[in-house]
Order: C-alpha cells, then structure tokens, then sequence
C-alpha cells in the first residue's frame, strides 16, 4: 500500500488470541473453585454467559460509565448471580486470578508471526490497544510479540480509549506518525475502524466469521495473511 509507514494494531482478538486464552483460564478457575457444585451448571454454560456479561461490561468500560476496578471484579460478581449464587469475596478472587493468569496464555491468532515477519522490514509496526496497561505489556511478552512492535499504546497511558480521536491523536505525537501514512488494523468495527477514520487513517477490520463487506471506507479481511496482499 502507497504511502503507508506505520502500522498500528490492535492486540485482543486481533493478534492475541483472546478467545482460546480467556476460555482455558476460565476453566481452570471453574474447576478450581468448584463452580459446578456452586452453580449447577457446566463449565460450557458458565463461560458462555460470562462472555455475554464481560461484552456488556467491556462496552460500559469503553463508554467510560465504569472504572476498570469494578470490571475485573464485577463481571464475575455478575456472571455468578446469573446462576443464583451470590459472593462478591469469591467474585473478586476469581477476578484477580484471572486478571494473573490469562494473560500468561500464550496463543495467537493464526498466521500472526508469518505476517509480522513479513511487515516488520517494510513499515514501523506500533499496538493500540483499549486493554488495561499492565495486563497488555505481559501478554506481549508471554506470547513473544513485543520484538516486533516499536510502540504499545494503550488507553490507560493515552488518557483516552479507542474510538477517541485523543488516543489517535496521542499515537501519532508518540510514534511521529502522521495521518497519510497511518493505517488501523483491528477487529472492532466501532473501536479500531471508526476511530482511524475519524482520525483521517485507514483502517482494515479484521473479521473472520463475517461476510466480506465491499466498500470505500476500509478493507475488510477475514485472515490476517491477507496483509501481506495489501500492505
């Protein structure tokens, strides 16, 4: 791609397999704090209505309408009252815990090695990220990214969370990037794909479960080796 000389990424979904990560910690913890005895339900069904809980939580984080304390804790005090089973003592434990060990996992999205590989001689490669600052620097390290990236920026460092022109904004003093030659990779369309555009970047929504959207705006992918076609 003309012009381009920093690639920004973003790290949960996108590169860091958060999914697969976040699912065998929750296992762990189910098994450990006897939750099918507590709740009466399977790991499958516990982890199932944790995720559609922490999305809820995730959004009112981004929105700004929560502080990152009460979601670490509060998503699982939450998700065990889905159940009948009520204990914030236990919920913020497991919280803790899950903060400490899940981003140890060390997953990744496939073909994410192959293709930073391939871009880290061509372009300053750079992480944006709404994750909490000291959480994300770990999974870096864990899963073996930070050699390829210059910059992880982060929301908490940046004052500002994705969508925010701020946190863009913030990328480009930091990194000496400019508008024209700055492009957003990420899998949140709203997060990583309307805020590069309302920052003047172009943005490419990584999407592999979705329908292929052809439009002006943005490049829509479905594998992240489809990178190495556009940049």
């Amino acid at each position: 791609m003309k012009k381009i000389e920093h690639v920004f990424f973003d790290l949960d979904r996108t590169l860091w397999d958060f999914e697969s990560n976040s699912e065998a910690t929750l296992k762990e913890l189910f098994e450990e704090f006897k939750l099918n005895n507590k709740l009466g339900v399977t790991d499958d069904l516990f982890i199932r209505e944790y995720k559609r809980i922490n999305e809820l939580f995730w959004e009112d984080y981004r929105k700004g309408t929560i502080k990152k304390e009460y979601l670490r804790y509060g998503r699982f005090e939450t998700a065990l009252k889905f159940f009948g089973y009520s204990d914030k003592e236990m919920a913020t434990e497991i919280g803790e815990l899950y903060i400490s060990r899940s981003p140890r996992k060390t997953g990744l999205v496939d073909g994410s090695i192959e293709v930073l590989e391939y871009l880290k001689p061509k372009y300053q490669l750079h992480i944006i990220t709404n994750g909490f600052e000291e959480v994300q620097h770990i999974k870096m390290e864990s899963a073996g990214l930070t050699p390829y990236f210059q910059n992880i920026i982060t929301s908490e460092s940046a004052g500002a969370k994705k969508p925010s022109k701020v946190i863009f904004y913030h990328a480009e003093e930091l990194t000496g990037a400019l508008a024209h030659n700055s492009i957003m990779i990420g899998d949140h369309y709203d997060a990583d794909v309307i805020g590069a555009i309302d920052s003047n970047w172009k943005a490419v929504l990584y999407e592999p479960n979705e329908t292929k959207v052809e439009n002006d705006e943005y490049i829509h992918i479905h594998h992240l080796r489809e990178l190495m076609d556009i940049l």
